[in-house]
């Protein structure tokens, strides 16, 4: 991922935050067979290592479960993002040399990855991310909700993947090359969008 000094983002619990943000990563792997990656829900342990270790599990007949990376994978985090049109700045309308763009906050990370099959371990994982996702409800599901011994049978169809971050990159790109005047006028435009998402961005471009 290019960054420019401007959209650098470097530190590193505001890195782990973004990526516990990101309810779906992807994760690419290079392996005999080419390129693979599958969107998967992750967590980041952040005690575990210098910048954290990521972990996830998948099916255990993907085939990015039985074929062993070659050198570091990476874990792609993508959050809020927006379309940003010319007309929100006020620059448009002084001399018209503007371009449409887009405004996003990124993190990539590598690591080598390891996978496992261990039913506690397995367990740990599922156990985690699903109180990950659960906590914020009214009435969160509980792993051991399920009946006895009906985890332990879904187990069997996935393994588990651990990831030691080795390198983490982060962008924060929402307008801090342009004036302040741009950057209001990109904020407002974002505001008053059709789409959801895209008012989700407007409080992010601070002029």
């Amino acid at each position: 991922m290019y960054v420019p000094p401007a959209f650098r983002e470097d530190d590193l619990p505001t890195l782990h935050g973004i990526m516990r943000a990101v309810r779906l990563a992807t994760v690419v792997t290079q392996t005999r067979e080419g390129l693979l990656a599958t969107p998967l829900p992750l967590f980041v342990d952040p005690d575990e290592g210098p910048y954290g270790t990521l972990y996830g599990h998948l099916a255990r007949a993907n085939p990015q479960a039985r074929l062993a990376a070659e050198g570091d994978a990476i874990a792609l985090f993508t959050t809020a993002d927006a379309y940003v049109s010319p007309s929100y700045y006020t620059s448009k309308r002084e001399h018209g040399k503007v371009v449409p763009t887009w405004n996003y906050v990124a993190v990539h990370a590598w690591g080598p990855t390891e996978i496992f099959d261990e039913p506690a371990r397995l367990l740990d994982v599922v156990t985690r991310l699903t109180d990950l996702h659960e906590r914020p409800r009214a009435a969160p599901w509980a792993v051991s909700d399920a009946p006895e011994g009906y985890i332990p049978a879904q187990l069997r169809g996935i393994v588990g993947l651990r990831m030691p971050i080795a390198r983490l990159a982060g962008k924060r790109k929402m307008s801090q090359n342009r004036s302040d005047a741009d950057r209001a006028g990109v904020a407002t435009g974002l505001a008053e969008s059709a789409l959801a998402s895209e008012r989700a961005v407007a409080p992010l471009v601070r002029p």
